[in-house]
């Protein structure tokens, strides 16, 4: 009996896992899309809201060197992988 509430647990716990990331995902899709629309309004506006790259950054991104301006980027802001990504990408597209 124990042994089948713990298999039932597990496929409990492996379907609200499952659930959550499949949530995420669709999140990050929509946030994607509204990021597009306000850069779009935004260029429209003729408003900057890219992030403004510390010259160090600049110089790594200009040179090629992504993944080392995305380090400096975190070094210099204390900004998180994902926050750090996002914004050396968004200035470089």
């Amino acid at each position: 009996m124990a042994d089948a509430l713990s298999g039932f647990n597990l496929l409990l716990l492996i379907i609200i896992i499952v659930a959550e990331q499949a949530h995420r995902r669709r999140l990050e899709t929509r946030l994607d899309v509204v990021q597009r629309q306000l850069l779009a309004i935004a260029a429209h506006l003729n408003v900057d809201v890219l992030p403004k790259l510390p010259p160090e950054v600049k110089e790594l991104l200009q040179s090629g060197r992504k993944i080392e301006a995305i380090k400096k980027y975190r070094e210099l802001t204390s900004a998180g992988l994902k926050e750090a990504k996002d914004a050396v990408e968004s200035v470089a597209s």
